[in-house]
């Protein structure tokens, strides 16, 4: 402490602590480390740490760790939260020859963190990429904002940790572990990649730095052999990649250099008696077409082409070629003493190069992630577009209202369907109606007047979940099953909860289900992120590690499309062959309104819509809960990510009647920004030059 306080007058102005152990009680009120902190902000110095390895950047010969091995100098910058993964990191790149140009451990990042690291390496020009290892996120806002803005000008991985560590929903809440996929989802909507292992980390950095952005997604391949090019076919299928398919031109210029038996498709099997020239003629005219957006050329130790020579002539080819450079092209040369030196060879030359097909296709898969995360990183939602402020006012009232009755301060309730559906027809989202019986013969009553067959369900603000006594009822044809429903939800509820408040039955006419689909939506309140919307097919057993994709609010269309989207690429929604086939556009304008309700409405903690039917153009909220909480403060600051703020946009006229609008900067505005910067510059170079 007195060591702080002595650089605090110091003038010092940044201090690294290595210390570890600084969460222990100092003065009674404070720990050391909250201490330390207090003095440093008060003398305007910066900390890095606790827990820190230490500051190194090799530019600048500057070593200030405890790290038992220097680094080499080089492109990349590193920064993480574990010492250990530090160290680790650090002897496995001086093996492998990689450089970096800053390598900076923040340890606990009670002061400086990621945020403030980001901003200074996107400004840095030894910089053109950087490395994230990541334990967990302090602020999520800062973080996020920091990492969007550097993603838009520097490659961003990120390594992170415990994907394994969450359960499902059948547990009441998650306490403060955040789940895995809405750190996902976090860095996608920030531009950056992730990545699963150390491995991987490295090769993507060597695919993204060698790669030109990729115009689609579409994957050629050449080969020499089916059987690995198999192999890279089912690695692409497993990570929601596709194949190119080549036109009929392509195919008859393919015609006249390779074989009569070759397959006519993609992939172009050179055969196994390829030679290095025909590896070339099938190179150039693959290169040719506009089929394609990137060119896998894999290579099987064989008599005919060996593997160096081979090499040597499709680098020589691919140098060669007039358009290779609008093209990402990657190699799998396979074999180990046989494709060493061809292998080398297309390091020298800036050419991703692969030991297997696997890995291959996978950095292919890093470029197609990394730019459908840049697409999403322009997306800029506004705060509402579907409801008119006296439609959320109302809510608002309606929220409070319900919150009043709240007996605590810090409370929360859980609002049963036939309470949400208030709150949903003040928001015009379509619900089935639900009427109260308090008995059986009342039960019978309702369903004779709505018209058979009905469902009906128990009422209990005791129960959370009704299936945990089959406390719903489905697609009852007549007064007896009403009755004999009825009476035996009752029976198993006092047997299984005596102490159960029973309120009633709820009695509903079953939606006209044929032909449609029922999936789940869910909002849950993270404590990283805060609110974020999860979609799948759901169940009472849902897995939402395994069974749902999430995306933070706010949405638009265009991200509430690509949502729904990856939840079908990864089967979490399996839309079945149906009469009536599933509107995706209505869905992803329900998840548009969803989301805005969830950004206008702080009071909303948690919405849970099981099942939501999806029947051709319609969509019906079935049965819903809803978790309220008292929420003091703005209601955007609960928000990971900011809305676009349309309340700063404003028309003004000018002197000559003319109406323009005055709004905030959006990220898609950077091309056009840039178009008229170069027509600037064009124009001051040539008003300002000289004649000849």
């Amino acid at each position: 402490m007195e060591l702080i306080n002595d650089l605090a007058v110091a003038g010092v102005k940044v201090a690294i602590i290595m210390a570890s152990d600084m969460s222990v009680p100092y003065d009674g009120e404070h720990t050391i480390e909250q201490t330390c902190l207090r003095i440093a902000q008060q003398a305007g110095m910066k900390i890095v740490g606790p827990n820190s390895l230490g500051v190194l950047l090799p530019w600048q010969n500057f070593n200030a760790s405890f790290s038992p091995v220097d680094c080499l100098p080089g492109k990349l910058a590193f920064i993480s939260q574990s010492s250990a993964v530090c160290t680790t990191i650090l002897d496995w790149a001086n093996d492998k020859n990689i450089g970096f140009s800053a390598f900076i451990s923040i340890g606990n990042g009670s002061d400086v963190d990621f945020d403030d690291i980001l901003d200074y390496l996107s400004r840095d020009s030894k910089t053109e990429a950087i490395l994230l290892y990541v334990d967990s996120i302090r602020d999520a806002r800062r973080f996020l904002s920091a990492a969007r803005a550097a993603s838009r000008n520097r490659r961003i991985l990120v390594l992170k940790a415990g994907r394994h560590l969450t359960g499902t929903l059948s547990q009441s809440h998650q306490g403060s572990r955040s789940f895995d996929i809405v750190y996902d989802s976090a860095i996608q909507r920030a531009g950056m990649l992730r990545v699963n292992n150390t491995h991987e980390l490295f090769a993507a950095v060597e695919t993204l730095t060698h790669s030109v952005p990729l115009r689609g997604e579409r994957l050629a391949i050449i080969t020499n052999g089916m059987g690995p090019a198999l192999m890279a076919i089912d690695t692409l299928a497993d990570k929601g990649g596709s194949l190119a398919q080549l036109s009929t031109n392509t195919i008859d210029e393919l015609d006249n250099v390779l074989p009569m038996n070759w397959p006519k498709s993609n992939p172009v099997d050179l055969g196994g008696d390829a030679t290095s020239e025909r590896y070339c003629q099938a190179i150039q005219r693959i290169l040719d077409s506009e089929d394609i957006d990137a060119l896998l050329i894999m290579h099987s130790p064989s008599a005919t082409a060996e593997s160096s020579q081979t090499a040597r002539e499709v680098i020589a080819t691919i140098q060669a070629h007039p358009k290779a450079k609008r093209f990402n092209i990657l190699t799998n040369w396979s074999g180990e003493a046989t494709a060493k030196e061809a292998r080398l060879l297309f390091t020298r030359q800036g050419i991703p190069t692969y030991r297997t097909p696997e890995s291959a296709v996978t950095a292919f898969m890093h470029l197609v992630e990394y730019r459908r995360n840049q697409w999403q990183l322009m997306e800029t939602p506004t705060t509402t577009d579907s409801y008119s402020t006296e439609q959320l006012d109302k809510a608002h009232e309606w929220l409070e209202g319900q919150i009043a009755t709240l007996p605590e301060a810090n409370g929360s309730s859980s609002l049963e369907s036939h309470v949400c559906e208030q709150l949903f027809g003040l928001l015009n989202l379509p619900t089935l109606p639900t009427w109260l019986a308090h008995d059986p013969s009342e039960a019978i009553h309702l369903a004779d007047n709505i018209g058979y067959p009905v469902a009906v369900k128990l009422r209990s603000p005791d129960i959370a979940h009704k299936s945990d006594i089959h406390g719903v009822m489905l697609n009852l044809k007549d007064a007896q099953e009403v009755s004999n429903a009825a009476q035996s939800i009752l029976d198993r509820t006092r047997l299984s909860y005596p102490d159960a408040r029973i309120e009633g039955l709820t009695v509903q006419q079953m939606a006209k289900v044929a032909g449609g689909q029922e999936i789940r939506v869910k909002v849950l309140s993270d404590p990283t992120f805060g609110p974020a919307i999860f979609i799948g097919q759901g169940g009472s057993e849902w897995n939402i590690e395994r069974e749902a994709v999430t995306a933070l609010p706010p949405l638009n269309m265009a991200l509430a499309r690509y949502l729904i989207i990856n939840a079908i690429n990864k089967g979490t929604l399996k839309f079945q062959q149906s009469p009536n086939a599933i509107n995706l556009a209505k869905l992803a304008g329900f998840l548009v309104k969803i989301s805005q309700i969830v950004v206008a409405c702080p009071e909303i903690h948690e919405l849970d819509i099981h099942p939501l039917l999806l029947n051709g153009d319609d969509i019906t909220i079935l049965d819903a809960s809803v978790v309220i909480k008292r929420y003091e403060g703005e209601p955007q600051s609960r928000l990971a990510i900011r809305p676009y703020p349309t309340e700063m946009e404003q028309t003004l006229t000018l002197r000559d009647e003319t109406q323009v609008l005055l709004r905030p900067i959006r990220p898609e505005d950077e091309p056009t920004m840039r178009i008229s910067s170069i027509t600037s510059l064009k124009k001051i170079s040539i008003s300002d030059s000289s004649p000849m």
